[in-house]
């Protein structure tokens, strides 16, 4: 059975959900499923925008076929080739042999690498700038290098202002016959997969997010932008501002509000406890909009999302081995990997016999872009006692003055 929805009168969406992906790019968790996403424009030419991965193939066929109801397919557009979005291009050559793909020069040399062996006489390659037009409706092509493959395009119908945007403005989670976002309360339901999904796939990528928007504002105006449909999550055809503005704070590695995550590395619970301590001295201060983890029992991509999430940092980490406890330093790597920058970051040491781990995550913040470091950091020796309340008192009053400032 066939399961398309209408974004617009004579555009469609074909894709499907797929529930039973446990980690996506084998990395991620997923806990409420993923979408694949493409569309039909159902035009004097038919046009395919994207295809899916191969795990939902099945019924995105199925989808595609439905909506021709017979005609034949003219065109697909290729935005992406990553194989989440490319691998029943296939089976769509297989079906409509006589298709031309329309595509970028690197996605076709991307292709032929993953084994499709395009026939030349059936590529249309666009360059930056270019348009196609299938009838009543004219498309215009974007460049999007590193968003988050070098080969990605975004395509613009210049008639009733849609962006297919490729993996940008996309969101983990199944759509679960929801198609757009206005159809579930978004900033509950959606926003922390949303960025957790930007963060850390796209992440890195913050200056080529930024060229982007830039690009599509000179070249199309944000303001005839009417709907974004991106090739995974809810397509939007409302209040389009509130995610671009989430995106501009991501890609501009901008805190989405004040507020303070404190994340601990612990053995046998000590390090933990000081850390408890200082999130209730936190909160006897006003300061409660806090999140405190545990860097051994939580995946590092709910980490990374919320410290673009949050404006400040606490990080508390046992010493092991005369090092950094590995999970922290793994925190740390990708913190670095994905170009984390403009937090301030407060850090508590702790250890028995040779504390040094404060003294080393400072080295590797160091390493980061406009990482503003308090200076009162505190080492733990063993276990937090009594009389270090002053030190825990004075690092909780440090947080609370960055935060005021």
């Amino acid at each position: 059975m066939y399961n398309y929805r209408m974004v617009t009168d004579d555009l469609y969406w074909v894709g499907a959900d797929d529930h039973r992906l446990a980690l996506f790019e084998n990395i991620h968790p997923l806990y409420h499923g993923v979408s694949y996403n493409a569309y039909v424009l159902m035009d004097e030419k038919t046009v395919l925008f994207d295809s899916a991965d191969w795990a939902v193939g099945r019924q995105f066929i199925t989808n595609v076929k439905a909506v021709l109801a017979g005609r034949s397919l003219d065109y697909m557009v290729i935005n992406h080739v990553e194989p989440d979005h490319a691998a029943s291009i296939e089976e769509i050559l297989l079906r409509w042999p006589d298709v031309k793909i329309i595509t970028t020069p690197k996605a076709v040399t991307l292709l032929n690498q993953f084994g499709f062996n395009l026939d030349p006489n059936k590529v249309d390659v666009v360059k930056e700038g270019d348009t196609r037009c299938f009838g009543r409706h004219t498309i215009a092509f974007l460049y999007a290098p590193m968003v988050h493959w070098p080969e990605v395009m975004v395509s613009f119908d210049t008639t009733n202002g849609v962006l297919f945007s490729a993996d940008a403005f996309g969101s983990f989670r199944a759509l679960d016959g929801k198609l757009f976002a206005d159809e579930v309360n978004f900033d509950r339901e959606w926003l922390d997969e949303a960025r957790r999904y930007y963060t850390n796939i796209v992440g890195k990528y913050g200056p080529q997010v930024m060229a982007l928007l830039n690009k599509a504002a000179g070249a199309v105006g944000l303001e005839n932008i009417k709907f974004l449909c991106p090739l995974h999550g809810p397509v939007w055809r409302k209040d389009l501002d509130y995610i671009i503005d989430k995106y501009t704070h991501w890609a501009t590695y901008k805190p989405e509000e004040k507020g303070v995550m404190i994340v601990y590395a612990s053995m046998y619970g000590n390090t933990e406890a000081a850390a408890e301590v200082l999130a209730a001295k936190l909160a006897a201060r006003g300061i409660t909009n806090t999140r405190l983890y545990d860097v051994s029992g939580t995946h590092v991509s709910y980490l990374i999302s919320d410290m673009f999430k949050y404006s400040h940092l606490v990080l508390a980490s046992v010493t092991y081995n005369l090092g950094i406890f590995p999970p922290m330093h793994n925190f740390l790597m990708d913190m670095k990997a994905l170009n984390l920058q403009n937090r301030t970051v407060a850090l508590m040491g702790s250890g028995s016999w040779a504390p040094r781990s404060g003294v080393l995550m400072r080295e590797e913040l160091e390493k980061l872009k406009n990482i503003r470091i308090l200076d009162d950091e505190m080492t733990v020796t063993s276990s937090l006692k009594v009389d270090n309340e002053s030190e825990i008192n004075a690092l909780a009053d440090s947080i609370a003055a960055s935060l005021n400032e």
